[in-house]
């Protein structure tokens, strides 16, 4: 979810997870198929959330049927992600939520990573209520109005307080700033994963209790869980610099792509495909729900999504 240095969304899906490692360790995890002498390949980075799995199933589905690559996949946290593509043991990475640091230190100064376009999608992490609750309470949506139902939001893992919810603890989010400099009275959670939170989130709706969560969009999960943004300060630009002193909203953000640049000066139709290859939210929660909600692979939603898209993908086998 899964975003800036500050804030990056949360969030693990069904694919193995890599957590805990420093940059190094995370870089080792390449493909085996990275650098292969001769070989036609494409080796992707793959961040753990759904969308980010739809980005790369339908990117792999065309590079390997249409354009006749073999791609391989790596996941990788996304800041030792940057790392990866920067040494050449990723070809790309689809979909990024602004990592301002790394991209100084490897596309401005080292200029060992290339900008890749604009994803097409524009994201944005929030704090929401199920919007049952917000019907009830409209109140709740304003932050200000938050500790009037923190005891209805407690949990046995909120030591007392109002639970907020996030997702994955190895993402950097700015939560427990906001909940300090908000002075709210809210324990933030870690669920573990995009998965785990979920989960929550689905048992909470089922049993329509109240809940405050960390969430972002483009998600599939709005679909089937519908919720309400709470407003938090107005977000200016720097408001966000200093991570501990951080007390306003998160941003929108417009997901970037970003290639090894090597391999964008040198990897021919591949590295033209994934430069073109820009699609709307809408495409990406209809591969993502068909992921995480109908439980297909990610080739096999690929593939169904491309069976009804041909316009849209054909427009990225351009020169």
């Amino acid at each position: 979810m899964r975003v800036r240095t500050t804030s990056a969304v949360a969030g693990a899906s069904a694919l193995l997870l890599l957590t805990g490692c420093g940059a190094a360790d995370m870089t080792k995890q390449a493909s085996p198929f990275a650098n292969a002498r001769g070989a036609k390949t494409v080796t992707l980075s793959v961040q753990s959330w759904v969308g980010a799995q739809a980005n790369v199933g339908v990117a792999r589905y065309v590079l390997e049927h249409e354009l006749g690559y073999r791609v391989d996949t790596v996941q990788v946290d996304e800041v030792p992600a940057w790392d990866a593509l920067s040494q050449g043991r990723v070809d790309a990475i689809l979909e990024d939520w602004g990592h301002p640091d790394q991209e100084k230190r490897y596309v401005t100064d080292k200029k060992t990573i290339a900008p890749g376009g604009d994803l097409g999608v524009t994201g944005h992490i929030g704090w929401y209520v199920p919007t049952y609750f917000a019907k009830q309470h409209p109140d709740v949506t304003d932050w200000k109005n938050l500790d009037k139902y923190a005891d209805r939001m407690r949990t046995p893992e909120s030591g007392g307080k109002g639970q907020l919810l996030d997702g994955s603890p190895s993402y950097v989010t700015n939560d427990k700033a906001l909940v300090t400099n908000l002075k709210l009275n809210y324990q933030v959670v870690f669920a573990g994963s995009e998965a785990a939170q979920i989960t929550q989130m689905k048992q909470f709706a089922k049993e329509k209790k109240p809940f405050l969560t960390y969430w972002y969009s483009p998600q599939w999960l709005f679909e089937k869980v519908p919720m309400t943004e709470v407003k938090l300060p107005a977000y200016k630009e720097g408001c966000d610099a200093d991570a501990a002193k951080v007390a306003c909203a998160y941003p929108h953000t417009p997901l970037q792509k970003y290639l090894n640049a090597d391999f964008a000066r040198t990897g021919g139709r591949a590295a033209a495909f994934l430069k073109n290859f820009t699609w709307t939210t809408e495409d990406q929660n209809e591969v993502s729900l068909m992921i995480a909600n109908d439980r297909l692979t990610p080739e096999e939603a690929a593939r169904k999504w491309a069976d009804h898209h041909r316009s849209t993908w054909r427009a990225w086998l351009r020169p």
